[in-house]
């Protein structure tokens, strides 16, 4: 629900009389708290108005379903200046949201109305320790930066996979990465982290602050992290090789049987991911599948893995090798693909956790899939369903009561991903009908009774049960320590935990 905040610049349209003796001088328009902002922050901040390219360009968002609406937005130049954007919002009894990568999608960030939205773009610098074994890495920094400079040095730490996401908003709700098989989660990295409270205050916190559990998979929900020194790796191995292979929509049983049967239990080295999505070229009418056995230390995916599937007959098969800096490119999340442009659609997406799958129930979900979004006629066209299967030693190795991240057993992420220009709200209304019957088909093919939601991927409408676990002591713990840190609720924009 929306956080108890009252947009005073909206009250003093109406009353302003009333309101020019109580409200502060700098909080009565924007146009003043522009500038008062632009006083008190270091001079590499800026502070945009809405009308400017500057203010257009950095807060459109990748999806265009349910985004903020802000009326301020600053950029800090300085961890400092965060807090002090933060106080002043504060003062004049304004909401905030912080941005770096905008890719977020979840319903829940419509709810920000008329506030200050916070871009820690200019927050971007990664700096390996002189031991080598950690790195401290600004707010605002893309992954691809992270793990361009660390390799460079020699090093590497677990990022997220695309590339145009920041390092920390991933991290902050787990994180999944190529290297997670190894080491564990984005956020099982963290050393210590600078935070800016709910009342402006700055801390550096670790594992001996009880706020370093919610952090690591609610993180959202507590402050702004306007810094992390994460663990920090030599490289293991330069090489990895893929082998993408293209199988027809009516293979789609016989697939997953084998994905259960031969890449359940991946080594730490192996990922295999795949998607169902339109390629024309290939077929007209149905998604094809497109099912990627990735694997590190090698300059071609060893047979053990390839093998069973080539028995299957696919279309294709693309055997490739290259390095780490290769992976986003060969599946589709790079720079320039697709899903890192701002494009003008609206994206939902619609996760569920798994434990295997449930071979029977993908050859109906894929029909039901294809009668979306079959065929160049569909407004779903570019539409695609994505299964994400990561090596788990790394995770799984940390205990699950460790931390936020409350969903180590599964193996699976599944999640179509509805791509659509945005019309009108009945239209935003249907997908959500489609996406959420996709997944409850899943779940209902699982076997399971609670729906286990990675958080980073989440629609907005799964709940903190869905998003951080249905036990109840991991609702109270959240709870209260929302209650100590957050009372007024105002980082409750992504996923609010009550």
């Amino acid at each position: 629900m929306r956080p108890p905040q009252v947009t005073l610049w909206s009250v003093c349209a109406l009353c302003a009389n009333a309101c020019s003796g109580t409200t502060p001088a700098a909080c009565q328009t924007p146009e003043k708290l522009s500038r008062k902002l632009g006083s008190s922050l270091s001079p590499g901040a800026t502070v945009y108005l809405p009308g400017s390219d500057e203010f257009k360009n950095t807060t459109t968002r990748w999806s265009e379903l349910d985004n903020p609406t802000p009326s301020i937005l600053v950029v800090p130049a300085t961890e400092d200046d965060v807090a002090q954007a933060v106080l002043q919002a504060n003062e004049c009894e304004l909401p905030i949201l912080a941005y770096n990568g905008v890719h977020g999608a979840i319903t829940t960030l419509g709810q920000m109305d008329n506030g200050i939205a916070i871009s820690l773009n200019k927050l971007s610098n990664v700096t390996l320790a002189k031991d080598g074994e950690t790195v401290t890495i600004l707010g605002g920094t893309m992954s691809k930066t992270v793990t361009d400079t660390l390799l460079e040095a020699g090093k590497q730490t677990v990022t997220g996979t695309c590339e145009c996401v920041s390092y920390l908003g991933p991290a902050l709700g787990g994180g999944h990465g190529w290297l997670q098989g190894h080491h564990g989660l984005v956020a099982d990295q963290f050393v210590s982290m600078n935070i800016v409270l709910a009342d402006g205050t700055q801390q550096t916190i670790d594992s001996s602050s009880d706020l370093w559990w919610a952090m690591q998979g609610a993180g959202q929900n507590f402050g702004i992290v306007t810094s992390v020194t994460a663990k920090a790796f030599g490289v293991e191995h330069s090489d990895w090789a893929i082998d993408t292979l293209t199988f027809s929509g009516d293979k789609v049983e016989e697939v997953y049987e084998a994905a259960n049967k031969h890449l359940s239990d991946l080594p730490e080295e192996v990922i295999n991911w795949s998607y169902w999505l339109n390629i024309p070229d290939v077929d007209s009418e149905k998604p094809v599948i497109v099912f990627y056995i990735i694997q590190e230390g090698v300059k071609v995916v060893d047979e053990a893995f390839t093998k069973p599937f080539h028995a299957l007959g696919p279309l294709s098969s693309v055997p490739q090798s290259g390095t780490y800096q290769d992976l986003a490119a060969w599946t589709g999340i790079d720079l320039s693909a697709p899903p890192c442009q701002k494009a003008g659609f609206s994206n939902p997406r619609f996760p569920i956790y798994i434990e295997e799958y449930n071979a029977t129930a993908q050859k109906e979900i894929y029909s039901e899939f294809a009668t979306i979004v079959g065929g160049a006629s569909s407004p779903f066209a570019n539409s695609l369903f994505m299964f994400e299967g990561y090596s788990q030693q790394g995770v799984k190795a940390v205990a699950s009561a460790s931390t936020a991240f409350a969903f180590r057993a599964d193996n699976l992420l599944a999640a179509p991903l509805l791509i659509y220009q945005p019309v009108d709200k009945a239209l935003d209304a249907k997908v959500e009908e489609m996406g959420n019957r996709l997944r409850e088909m899943i779940r209902v093919g699982s076997g399971r009774e609670e729906m286990h939601v990675y958080v980073n991927y989440a629609y907005g409408n799964e709940g903190p049960e869905g998003w951080f676990g249905a036990e109840t002591w991991r609702q109270e713990r959240l709870r209260a320590l929302k209650r100590k840190y957050d009372p007024e609720g105002k980082f409750s924009f992504y996923a609010p935990v009550a």
